[in-house]
């Protein structure tokens, strides 16, 4: 059996969940079957059944008066080069409304059964018009024709599955819910101290990693800060600003709280890994969050989350027992949290040890591999269709 992913984010281009989730997922199917990623970027080769190969979009995209334009007629257009090339594969599978296009057209045109999975829904994140101008209604468009036509749609979490079947015209049966997963041999407690030395972070910290976005709820953390008792600060690692309107609304945030330190830059995985190991919390306060994969690093580097009980975050954070969860958008209620684990440090190592224990229990790639290849057998089966197992 083989598939054919398509997607914007692949190494050495991640910025975001969804790049987190390709990257383990072909990895991990590369060892129980054949494997193909066209993605967005130069990337060209070939590891075992494992095969890569990127595009860019086209230059004419990016010119004109409207640069809020380029780039989702310059996503339309990569992906009409990624299914130029013959797809030769039993089954495709877009990942994000990136890859989307590419999905659609290539179960019309080469008559494979398509995949799409769903890392965040259009419809329920409007301030994109923000980023995107009008062309935001383009990526709710190509978003809703593939996951209507696609043979299955794969939600990360139950909740995702429940917008999926009440925003789109998609049978319940066509929607298949598998969880991201974490990579437990990278995610792990670190000992050591290399990038906090370079960035100068000293004492104890709340740590918050997250895209520069209204989705992320990075603003409500940082007003949070006033209701958090003294002696701890926070430190915020950002990247990939939705609009510099948006990263100038941040800043302006954090030069109001002399306890933030702000990281906005992209950082390489283990700096994340020794970032996570040694702070006394992990906060999220996202206002949407389809799943969130950072709660899982934080957790497998045993540390109790404080976060927003929104989505897919309710079925990763256990109340009590792994961390608490706040409404969105709550200040007040997001430090008194906080405060709950600073006060009482062996209920917070205790949850630690907890969240570590469940990500090994429940989050594996090896496991979701499993069940994302037997998503594919059981779809191709229902659909007649034959392949080499």
């Amino acid at each position: 059996m083989k598939v054919c992913f398509f997607a914007r984010e692949y190494p050495p281009h991640v910025y975001g969940g969804a790049g987190v989730h390709l990257n383990n997922l072909s990895r991990e199917l590369a060892q129980l079957m054949d494997a193909e990623v066209r993605c967005f970027g130069e990337q060209d080769r070939q590891e075992g059944r494992l095969k890569v190969k990127g595009y860019q979009a086209w230059p004419r995209m990016s010119e004109g008066e409207d640069k809020k334009f380029g780039s989702t007629l310059g996503t339309f257009s990569t992906n009409l080069s990624m299914v130029r090339d013959r797809v030769n594969a039993d089954l495709v599978h877009s990942h994000t409304w990136y890859g989307c296009l590419a999905g659609y057209f290539a179960k019309v045109l080469y008559d494979v059964p398509y995949v799409a999975t769903v890392h965040s829904l259009e419809p329920l994140r409007p301030w994109k018009e923000e980023q995107l101008g009008r062309s935001y209604h383009l990526t709710s468009w190509v978003e809703k024709l593939a996951l209507e036509n696609a043979d299955r749609v794969v939600a990360v979490s139950q909740h995702a599955q429940r917008e999926i079947i009440e925003l789109f015209n998609v049978k319940p049966e066509r929607v298949k819910v598998i969880h991201n997963g974490i990579n437990l041999a990278v995610w792990k407690p670190s000992a050591a101290t290399e990038t906090r030395k370079q960035w100068s972070v000293e004492g104890e910290y709340i740590l918050f990693v997250g895209r520069t976005s209204r989705q992320k709820g990075m603003v409500h953390l940082v007003e949070a800060m006033k209701y958090v008792d003294p002696g701890i600060k926070l430190v915020c690692c950002t990247s990939a600003p939705d609009t510099k309107e948006i990263e100038e609304e941040v800043a302006a945030k954090v030069a109001q709280e002399p306890r933030c330190q702000w990281i906005n830059v992209l950082l390489r995985e283990t700096d994340y890994v020794e970032l996570y190991s040694h702070c006394v919390l992990f906060a999220c306060p996202s206002v949407y969050e389809p799943f969130g994969i950072i709660n899982l690093e934080a957790m497998a580097c045993e540390k109790p989350v404080v976060a927003s009980a929104v989505g897919g975050i309710q079925e990763v954070v256990v109340p009590g027992e792994t961390g608490f969860l706040v409404p969105p958008a709550d200040p007040k209620a997001l430090g008194e949290h906080i405060n709950l684990l600073l006060r009482d440090r062996a209920m917070a190592r205790k949850m630690g040890l907890a969240g570590r224990k469940r990500v090994e229990e429940h989050f594996s790639w090896t496991s979701i591999a499993q069940q994302t290849r037997a998503m594919y057998e059981d779809m191709l089966r229902g659909l007649g269709r034959t392949y080499v197992p």
